[in-house]
């Protein structure tokens, strides 16, 4: 091996870490927030409506900052934007650490956004630099993804029990330190790129500069263009309907747990039971998903086990235990389904990019209404049953968009719709550092 190829091969085990290392924190800031809802809600005196909105703010900001990413990373370069990412969810964790309500707040808004932007970049950075394997490191991801929030849940009340629940926060602070240092490493390393200056199209007309294999067109999608697209919606829209359960259960299954008689422990080890066990399906089912040319049997198992759990929830609330498992499963399977989906339905890695912060943006707006939602429910009820039935209800809209993005076909881009290829006029060069 050349001494050129042990550099790439060392390039790639970098940015491979770099991937570990950014999914593992793109969960524990929300998941480890609802075990520990109560002493919070003891300790500043919160009703209804601040835990509410305590729960709805993450989600909330997955949504409204989501749209930052793509521009972000064609101004910075990716590598960088995800060093932003990570500096956001760092200062995030260390200002809820401090023992004050609207540091609270505002570190989980801080988190919040660098969430947003890391869950938009991972999907285009897999593509981007591990086109061949993209099934397969999507499916790692997301296996990443749901252990790091299963521990994070898991271990949040013996932390607050232990060193305090402002300490509890802090332990967070060290991964996501540790990966924004090692992004910084990467951006350090990563080619940047210009546009160049259109070719003359005469006789003696200059070859274009040489473009790397793995640069894109820089225009290949407009914004504008998939907002007109009936799959980007559909994609979108299942992504919030996925993630409106899945984050109605982390912020509030241990509420409705313990209304149903079960103690706090026993409700917090539910919940990080519940995403445990859908860790193995995080990596089964993008890796399934890509090696099928029709996701839609797939999605209909996905959603019938789902309607299994949440309805056992509904019916027979004594048995908490097996649904919890099968809802785990469930939940566990359309995360990552509704995710890979961004890179099945998109031609290119900026697509990707742009799909992705679209679909996060509406789906995670979209989402962000089911925590508060539900939580306002039970607030007017005075009982979980409604905002469950509310969950049941919502798979009939989820099987519709579902089976819409699901379904075979790309989101065009405008290279494709034109018929038009990449040349001096809209290609990407390699600058010089």
């Amino acid at each position: 091996m050349s001494a050129h190829q042990r550099r790439i091969r060392a390039g790639r085990l970098w940015i491979l870490a770099g991937i570990v290392l950014l999914s593992i924190n793109l969960r524990p800031a929300i998941t480890g927030t609802a075990p520990v809802l109560g002493e919070l809600r003891a300790r500043y005196g919160l009703d209804d409506t601040g835990a509410a909105v305590l729960t709805t703010l993450p989600v909330l900001c997955l949504g409204v900052f989501a749209s930052l990413a793509p521009p972000l990373a064609r101004r910075v370069g990716t590598e960088p934007a995800i060093v932003a990412a990570l500096s956001l969810i760092t200062a995030g964790i260390g200002l809820r650490g401090l023992a004050s309500p609207v540091a609270l707040y505002t570190g989980t808004v801080l988190a919040g956004t660098g969430i947003a932007i890391g869950n938009v970049l991972l999907p285009a950075i897999i593509k981007h630099r591990f086109p061949i394997r993209t099934g397969t490191l999507t499916g790692i991801a997301m296996t990443i993804m749901a252990a790091s929030g299963a521990v994070a849940a898991g271990l949040a009340i013996p932390l607050d029990e232990t060193i305090g629940w402002h300490l509890a926060f802090l332990v967070w602070a060290l991964p996501s330190l540790a990966a924004a240092l090692l992004w910084v490493r990467n951006a350090r390393k990563a080619p940047r790129y210009r546009r160049i200056a259109p070719a003359s199209r005469g006789r003696h007309a200059r070859r274009p500069d040489p473009v790397p294999a793995d640069a894109e067109p820089a225009d290949a999608e407009p914004a504008g263009r998939l907002l007109r697209s009936r799959l980007a919606w559909a994609v979108a829209g299942f992504l919030g309907a996925v993630s409106c359960t899945f984050y109605v259960l982390v912020s509030w299954l241990p509420m409705i747990l313990q209304d149903y008689g079960y103690t706090g422990p026993e409700s917090a080890a539910m919940l990080s039971v519940m995403m445990l066990v859908g860790i193995p399906f995080g990596f089964v089912v993008p890796l399934t998903a890509t090696r099928l040319t029709d996701q839609r049997p797939l999605l209909l198992g996905v959603l019938a086990v789902m309607a299994a759990g949440l309805g056992g929830l509904v019916l027979a609330p004594g048995q908490a235990w097996t649904w919890v498992l099968v809802t785990g499963v469930a939940t566990g399977s359309a995360f990552p389904l509704a995710i890979i989906l961004l890179a099945l339905r998109s031609p290119s890695p900026p697509t990707t990019a742009r799909l992705s912060g679209m679909a996060q943006t509406v789906g995670y707006l979209l989402a962000a209404l089911g925590p508060l939602t539900m939580g306002l429910l039970r607030s007017a009820t005075g009982s979980w049953q409604t905002p469950l039935l509310v969950l049941l209800a919502l798979l009939v809209p989820k099987t519709v968009l579902g089976l819409y993005a699901a379904r075979p076909g790309l989101v065009h881009s405008r290279l494709i719709a034109t018929g038009t290829s990449p040349d001096a006029d809209s290609a990407l060069a390699l600058s010089s550092r």
